[in-house]
Parts: structure tokens; sequence; C-alpha cells
């Protein structure tokens, strides 16, 4: 017996793809027969020695087997379902290829593609005026609507769901005019001699927030070191549609930096477990693409408890003397040469306000309307649509060990053009977070629906963790858009304009593992604050100096590759264990290495002799990789790459001469910044270029480090 064709067919409808293989489907040679999963096709002995003809259109399900004569070769042709998707899957019962084989299986596949080909539904139009979000999407999303009313919060979030999936779909779809939000006044008068622009005496603020997720993390930091902060939220503050995992160095960070005490830190660990595992499924991959669990105890390990660090940042700004304007919507921002003007709507009751400031930071996320605007026609280039949920019990015993996680895992192969993985990361007492996600091409006919992604979510829970779904307690829903930018280059994506800057998830600068805005924000967090707060104590406002600001790593943008092959382009059918394949090639690599190589694989922090050594492992192991990989690419991405990989590897020969700059500049620091600002910005920017940009962070100063007294005194001086 042996296996001679395996596709993914995209329609949950398993039995539509039965009776079409019954009823309708002729195989054009051999006796069709019924099984109760498909059919079989049968040679006779004198169809074999003849290598017979049959005609293409004549049935033969009419003879009996008691009457046919005796087989000697035969095809098995069935079908079956996981993950809301059809599989099907050919297998010969003979060892030489049967009569007219290859061409029964191209009329096979076309006639399968031709009747269920890719679909990319689109959420029904919803008027809340009308009818409920549960009435409105309970045809088209039946098991998501019956869940989310499980959820304390779940119209709530039901709507929240729909209102992202549908912003996320404009700005995919209308990427050459994003709807303008951000407009500039008069032409400014360029600083000269580095010396920037002036704040006007009214200014309210130093710092504008627009997003209270991330933005919250980086403003409490901020108003810490004796700025004047506003932080605008659309949403009740502290409302988390997320949670968030990292590990004990990265967070030790922000005690280094000062913004936590140990004790604090230790008040927002919901739980810490012993081991996280990574495994895809490879029931179908070839022996060489077959691999172990990759063990990673100390990657995202510690689960937190992310309203709660909220509510503590937001306490610690509001005790710094900043604000926090939650329900309140951004509208636009007019920006002029000494400050930014922002108009906002209190959304309960639809009152406007108006706030003005040196600076907007916009930390709004996927759905943010000034990213869209500042890159103009050019959209992300991957996305993530994640969703998932917080369920507070109800598993059997034994059906999951509180003291592990599951980093990264794959239950199938293909399903409906997409390859979807499963993330699960125990909290405090009996509490999981799970996750279901998967790498996306962003696509104007296919932007990717959480939508969708919810209805796989709730209905093939149960095939990945045991379970019955009707005991499980559900206390929150956790969803988003994850976008990813392939940068060539530091400078490859504006991130700035004058008096604005974006961050985390709006800025797109994280890895395509997986850690997001919130990991690579964390881990960037020294370097954002004191480029961020040089260029505010001298006014440094411009888009020039703040484009020098970002969380950019050369090490992360040379593995997207690694994600485009987790990516079916949007109408192609791939073989449906090809990514999982990749995936296993990959991690049975790191799997053979020592913990800390994969860990700092993970963590973003592989080196470049690391980076070219694994890739030259994996391509000895596995001489088709990339041929599979090439599956999902073309020469344009080929060639992007090459740039990525060029960029990389400067950028490691300049650490490698330049490594006493760093240090260097530290010491010049003193005489260096007082006289020329412009300058020590550019060189503080090159430094941490060198260091933090090739995954090898810089050790955190604390807040009183950076000179709060001194910077307070010479603002008051200057600008007031």
């Amino acid at each position: 017996m042996k296996e001679i064709l395996y596709l993914e067919i995209p329609t949950p409808d398993r039995d539509a793809v039965r009776r079409w293989l019954q009823e309708d489907f002729q195989p054009g040679t051999g006796e069709k027969l019924l099984t109760p999963d498909g059919i079989r096709v049968q040679f006779s002995q004198k169809q074999g020695g003849e290598r017979g003809r049959v005609a293409e259109g004549e049935s033969q399900i009419s003879q009996t087997p008691s009457t046919m004569p005796s087989p000697t070769e035969e095809l098995s042709v069935f079908v079956w379902s996981v993950q809301r998707t059809t599989y099907l899957k050919v297998f010969r019962w003979a060892e030489k290829p049967v009569v007219r084989e290859s061409q029964l299986l191209e009329h096979l596949t076309a006639g399968l593609r031709q009747q269920f080909p890719h679909q990319y539904p689109e959420p029904p139009a919803v008027d809340l005026s009308q009818q409920s979000i549960f009435e409105a999407l309970a045809p088209a999303y039946p098991q998501t609507v019956k869940f989310f009313q499980k959820f304390p919060n779940g119209e709530y979030d039901l709507k929240r769901v729909y209102w992202w999936e549908q912003r996320w779909r404009e700005g995919v779809r209308n990427p050459q005019e994003p709807r303008q939000v951000v407009f500039s006044g008069q032409q400014r008068e360029r600083g000269r001699g580095g010396e920037g622009e002036r704040s006007s005496p009214n200014s309210t603020y130093d710092l504008i927030y627009v997003g209270g997720a991330l933005g919250i993390i980086h403003a409490a930091v901020m108003a810490k070191l004796g700025y004047r902060v506003l932080l605008l939220e659309r949403l009740p503050f502290g409302r988390m549609n997320r949670e968030w995992n990292i590990s004990r160095n990265e967070i030790q960070s922000l005690i280094d930096l000062g913004l936590f005490t140990p004790v604090e830190v230790e008040s927002i660990i919901a739980r810490e477990y012993k081991d996280g595992f990574h495994k895809f499924f490879d029931a179908n991959n070839p022996p060489i693409a077959k691999s172990p669990v990759l063990h990673t105890p100390k990657v995202l390990n510690v689960a937190l408890d992310a309203e709660h660090l909220l509510r503590l940042c937001g306490e610690k700004l509001k005790s710094a003397g900043g604000e926090i304007w939650d329900e309140t919507e951004f509208i636009r921002a007019d920006v002029e040469p000494a400050q930014v003007t922002v108009q906002t709507k209190h959304l309960p009751t639809g009152s406007e306000r108006q706030a003005t400031g040196r600076l907007l930071v916009d930390a709004m996320g996927t759905a943010s309307p000034i990213a869209w605007q500042l890159n103009g026609g050019r959209t992300f280039d991957s996305v993530c649509p994640t969703v998932g949920a917080v369920i507070d019990s109800g598993f059997e015993p034994g059906v999951w060990d509180s003291q592990y996680g599951d980093v990264l895992n794959t239950h199938g192969d293909i399903s409906r053009g997409r390859q979807l993985i499963w993330e699960l990361f125990p909290a405090a007492g009996e509490e999981l977070t799970v996750y279901l996600f998967h790498y996306h091409q962003v696509n104007a006919t296919n932007p990717g629906s959480l939508l969708e992604m919810y209805e796989d979510f709730f209905t093939i829970l149960p095939e990945y963790r045991r379970c019955d779904m009707d005991k499980l307690v559900w206390k929150k829903a956790t969803f988003g858009y994850i976008p990813g930018h392939f940068s060539m280059g530091s400078n490859d994506r504006k991130v700035a304009v004058d008096r604005l800057i974006a961050i985390g998830d709006a800025a797109s600068l994280q890895s395509p593992l997986v850690f997001t805005g919130f990991g690579s924000l964390v881990r960037n967090l020294p370097r954002l604050t004191e480029l961020l707060d040089t260029a505010l104590k001298h006014d440094l406002l411009t888009a020039g100096h703040l484009n020098q600001i970002r969380a950019y790593q050369s090490n992360v943008s040379v593995t997207w590759l690694f994600s485009k092959g987790m990516m079916v382009p949007t109408g192609k059918f791939i073989q449906p264990q090809q990514i999982n394949a990749i995936l296993n090639t990959f991690f049975g690599i790191l799997a053979q290495q020592k913990e800390v190589v994969a860990e700092r694989f993970i963590k973003d922090r592989v080196d470049w002799l690391t980076f070219n050594r694994l890739a030259l492992e994996a391509a000895w192991k596995n001489p088709f990789l990339l041929l599979w990989i090439l599956n999902f690419v073309n020469l344009k991405d080929v060639l992007r790459w090459g740039g990525a990989y060029l960029s990389f590897t400067l950028e490691s020969l300049n650490s490698w001469l330049w490594w006493w700059v760093p240090q260097f500049s530290r010491r010049i620091q003193p005489w260096l910044e007082p006289r020329y600002p412009a300058l020590w910005l550019w060189l503080l920017a090159t430094s941490y270029a060198l260091t933090d940009g090739l995954g090898r962070p810089q050790k955190s100063a604390p807040l009183s480090a950076l000179g709060r007294e001194r910077r307070v005194a010479k603002c008051e001086g200057e600008f007031l």
C-alpha cells in the first residue's frame, strides 16, 4: 500500500465532498465502488493486463462486487475532517502505478479544486440599532455567538472583535487612500545647529499617548522621569483583550529601569511554570521532517496578570502627575511648529475635548489610523490574526499540567489555506490562557478574519485539548491582529513625523516568531526611554530626529523568510503537510542545540555566526527545505531578503569593528551632549544599534541615572 495523493479541501462540509466523489466524479478508468468515507477504484485482471480503457463518462457503480472480475489493482480514495477542514488521500494497493494513474489523479484534483475553491467569507453588515451583535452574527458564526454569551463581558467583547475586523479590513483594502487623521500646520522653520524647535509656553503636556495597553507602560516610565504626560484610551482603562507572557530575565529590565520594585513585579506574576513545549504535527511528514519536542524552560514561562499590570502603571503615572482620559476616542492631530493639538471624543457622553502637547506618541496598535497614514500605500507585509480565551476551569484532571506551557503547537496540517498554531499558558489557579493564530500574507481579497478564527477556535478546541466545551468556565476573550513588517534596513519603515512617533504594534517592528509588541517593547524599553528622553530634553522633535528612535533589530529582520514559509499565499494550494515539515525541520535543529541557543533564537538574540550555522545545519539535514520555502515566496521576496541579510551582515561587521563605540560614547557624553545635542542623539542611537539592534542589549540604566532633576530644571529654564 502506498500513499500517492494528499489534498487539503478548503471546506468544513466533508459530506459534500464525499457526495461529489460518489455521485459526480468519474475516474475515467477502472471500476468505481462506494465506501463509507469515499470510493474505491478497482482494476480487473483483464484491465490490468490490457491496461484497459474505460470511457470517461461511463458509470460503473451499478456492477456488484459478486459480478466483477477478481481485482488485481486498486486505488482507495477517502476523506476525513479535522480543524473544520476536509482532507483527502489516495492509496494504491499495488507496487507499480495502475493504468492511467497520473491522469486519474490530475482529473480528481482538478475536479475538487473547481468544485471546492478557496472561499474568503465577509462578515455580515451589522446595524446595532435594529438587532444585537449576537442576533446579527448567529447565522454565520453560531459557535462564536454561543460561547461569547458565556463570557462575563461577552456582548461588549464581540462588538470589539467585529469593530477590529472591520477597521483592519478597511485599512488593508484602502491603503492608497488612508483616512487622514494627522494634519500639518504652517511649514516649520528647521532648527539650526542641532538645537531643534522650542516648545510653546501654552503646551499643556510634554507627551500625549494614544492607546492604553502598551502605551501606559512607556507613559508611566516617562512620567516618573518628570514629564507631564496624558494618556488617551478608547476602552475603560485597565481592560485588555490579550494576556502577556514573558521570561524572568526580560521582566527584570522593568526593575533595573526603576519602573517597578521586585515586590511589585511579584504581584503581577500570575504563574511561573517549569517548561514550555514546541511541537508540530508530523504524522504526514517525511522522516527528514520529523522532530522531537523542543523544550524552552526560560521562554514565555512567566504569565502576567495584564490588567493588574496596567492598573499599577496607571497608579504610577497618576502619582507622578500624569492624567488618563479613558473611554476617549482619538479623532485627529494638528501638528504645528511648536506643538501638537489632539482632538478627542468622550464616548459615553459624546462631548469633544482637546489637548496640546510637545509630542504625540501613537500606541494604538494594528488598528492605528496614524500608522496607516504614516506609511501611505504601503500596508503591513504580514499579520497574525489571533483569537483565544482565558478559561477559568472545566478541564478534566490530567488534560494539562499547570507547570508547563505550550509555546507553539499544531495538531493538524494546512487548514483552509492557513496553518493554525496553538499557544497555551497556565495562569493563576486553574486558569489557562489559550490562543489560536496563523501567519498570514496581507491581501485585499483575504485580509484575515478574527470571526472565522473564533468559529474555528470554539469548534476545534476539543481536538487540541480534550474537553467538554459546555463544562468550561469562560473568563475572558483574547483577540487581536498582530502585524509584521519585513524591513530591509533600519530606515525601511516610517515611524515618525514632526512631533509624532509610533511605538509597539503601531510601529510594527516585532519578531515574526513568538514575540509581539509587548515583548518587543519590554526588551527595548531602556533604549526607547533614553533616546526619547534625550530628544525631549533638547527639543529634537522633528521627523529626522524622531525616526532614529525605534526598536529595530537587524537580526530579527533577517528571520522574516522563516515566517514567510508559514504563510499560504491567497488562492494558492500548497501540500498540506509542507508548513509543518518546514517548522519541524528547523525546530528539530534547535532541539539538538544547547538550551541557551534555542532560547536566544526565539528571544530575538541570535548573532550572525549562530544564525548562519543553524541555517546551514537545517539545509544539510533537509536539502528540500529551500525548495519548500520557495513555494511561498517570489523573486521580489528573495531579493528583499537578500537585502535584509546583507544589512544584517554589514551591521554585524560594524558591531565587531566598532565594539568600543558604546563605551566611548558614555565617556564623552558630559562634554558632547550639552554642546551638540543632535550629534549626541545620533551617537546614542548608533550605540544602541550596535548592541540592542543585534540582540545584545545594554544594561538598563535606572530612571534616576537619566538625570531627572537636571532635566526638569533645564525644561523650566528654557521652555517655561
